[in-house]
């Protein structure tokens, strides 16, 4: 290939390289191998800003000038729909995702000596079965998440397809827990799907799905015997899982008594569903003690990352309420983040604000205040927290509607499962009177339309991060793959749209985009 007038360094590497890829057969340029999708990009997403003004340039000719006099009233060019989301538009949203997860979270039990597929689980199994699985696998707190969200679409919408996809799984689910737990230990396969049912070792194991079971036997969305599974995910939660001294849950990973954050969820949405089927007080106070306790350690209340245990009290137990009260009251210059780990052994507590643990955190705060006695003496306590976190995480929800992997570092991408996380709580807090919807529902309002875009044609929940460990540095965070293969988005979603449609219908029926922002609140007749 001959360039003419290529004289410089630069031109020259550009010369050679074109003519490296001439060289190419077209055939080789052509058949570039499959990607697999969606891969996580090789470096955190930059986000697309907002658009600036081409270059002066002179006119063709002038607008006219009505034009001229209502350029403020023309729609600013957001990356998504910014106008207050319809019920209708919520609800096919839903749909496909219900849709979606119909085929890709299949119910397949199998008799292993005919191989014939079993569907009557009101019958005794046969000896031998197996649980088959699709893309996603029908017991696992993920699923357990999803089973609640499915539960809560079905209230919210009336539509009965919701209600179909969790009473027939955990229909299969009780019926492979009452086989496999008849069996004499020795004659369970090694490995088998209902271990975490029958024999549940951890809080991942037992919370979110003894939360979603707990829902299902109040809601009667199925007749199906779950209550021999809820006493054991329960056993588990209150006698078995690890403590530290004051009673606080804690695993022995990745360090000795080390808490996760995540652990809010995998606990206390279980704890208070109990109190509430069976009145059992001490339910409620262990949820309570839980959330007060994560928060002494892991919230942070400082600009510089002090939590509230540093800040005010080196006291941890649940009688300090009152100190997490008064700094949870603080003005919103405070970063009123969690940090997602916390290490007893450590001599400082590095605060990472991992999007999705702080949404396991605030999600665990709305579960439990939706069934606390309004006389509990730690509700107070609990509010003034969910309000401080909720003004944290308003603070850092980016310019595009979603929240960022690490929250107040924006360098970082957009993450779904997180962000449909805080619309749910969001809603839920304003459709339950804790929080100011002029304040909040254009948070949440945003916020769902954001996540609503993440939604592909098939019903597949796009950018969500996978399984995540917990780490002290951020690039651990920053570069965690995302996949619509992660099942940690279909539930918040679903949660978030439910809540969505319930604030859609009710305080927040009258939103509107008015003076070109929007707005959760009356337009008055007169406005000047």
């Amino acid at each position: 290939m001959h360039i003419p007038f290529l004289k410089t360094p630069t031109a020259i590497a550009i010369a050679a390289a074109a003519c490296a890829f001439a060289a190419i057969p077209i055939s080789a340029q052509s058949q570039q191998p499959a990607q697999p999708q969606p891969q996580h990009p090789a470096q955190p997403q930059s986000q697309p800003q907002p658009q600036h003004p081409a270059p002066a340039q002179t006119p063709a000719a002038e607008p006219d000038l009505d034009t001229i006099v209502n350029l403020w009233r023309r729609p600013s060019p957001t990356p998504i729909p910014y106008a207050p989301a319809e019920v209708a538009d919520i609800e096919a949203v839903m749909r496909r995702v219900v849709d979606y997860l119909e085929t890709a979270s299949p119910v397949i039990v199998t008799n292993t000596d005919t191989k014939e597929r079993i569907t009557d689980f009101s019958k005794p199994l046969p000896p031998r079965v197996e649980l088959e699985r699709g893309p996603f696998a029908i017991i696992s707190y993920e699923w357990g998440v999803t089973y609640a969200g499915m539960i809560h679409a079905a209230e919210a919408t009336g539509d009965a397809r919701y209600t179909r996809f969790a009473a027939r799984r955990l229909e299969a689910i009780a019926a492979l827990s009452k086989h496999f737990s008849a069996l004499p230990a020795g004659q369970r396969p090694e490995r088998y799907p209902l271990r975490s049912v029958v024999m549940p070792r951890t809080l991942d194991d037992s919370g979110a799905m003894a939360a979603a079971m707990l829902k299902a036997v109040q809601s009667k969305t199925t007749g199906a015997d779950l209550r021999p599974i809820i006493d054991r995910y329960l056993a588990h939660i209150t006698t078995a899982q690890k403590r530290l001294p004051d009673g606080t849950l804690a695993r022995d990973r990745p360090m000795p008594d080390s808490l996760w954050l995540d652990d809010l969820y995998m606990s206390v949405p279980a704890l208070a569903q109990m109190g509430k089927l069976t009145g059992d007080t001490a339910c409620h106070d262990d949820a309570v003690k839980q959330i007060l306790q994560f928060a002494q350690r892991m919230f942070v209340t400082e600009p510089n990352s002090k939590s509230i245990s540093e800040s005010t009290s080196t006291s941890t137990s649940v009688s300090e309420s009152k100190s997490i009260s008064e700094s949870a009251s603080v003005s919103g210059s405070g970063k009123n983040l969690f940090m997602h780990g916390w290490v007893a052994g450590m001599t400082e507590h590095p605060a990472y604000h991992w999007g999705r643990a702080n949404g396991w955190a605030i999600i665990a705060m709305v579960e439990l205040l939706s069934v606390l006695p309004e006389n509990h003496p730690q509700r107070p306590a609990i509010l003034a927290l969910l309000r401080a976190h909720a003004r944290g995480l308003a603070a850092t929800q980016g310019i595009n509607g979603l929240w960022h992997q690490l929250l107040d570092r924006p360098e970082t991408y957009e993450e779904t499962s997180a962000s449909a996380m805080f619309v749910y709580a969001f809603a839920r807090a304003i459709n339950r009177g804790w929080l100011d919807p002029l304040v909040y529902g254009p948070v949440a309002s945003i916020g769902w339309n954001a996540v609503a875009r993440q939604v592909n044609a098939r019903g597949q929940v796009e950018n969500v991060c996978v399984g995540t460990g917990m780490a002290f540095d951020p690039v651990f965070y920053a570069y965690r793959n995302v996949s619509p293969y992660a099942a940690h988005g279909y539930g918040p979603v679903l949660l978030a749209g439910a809540e969505m449609i319930t604030l859609r219908k009710g305080i927040g029926a009258d939103a509107v985009v008015h003076d070109g922002g929007t707005h959760y609140g009356k337009v008055p007749t007169r406005l000047w």
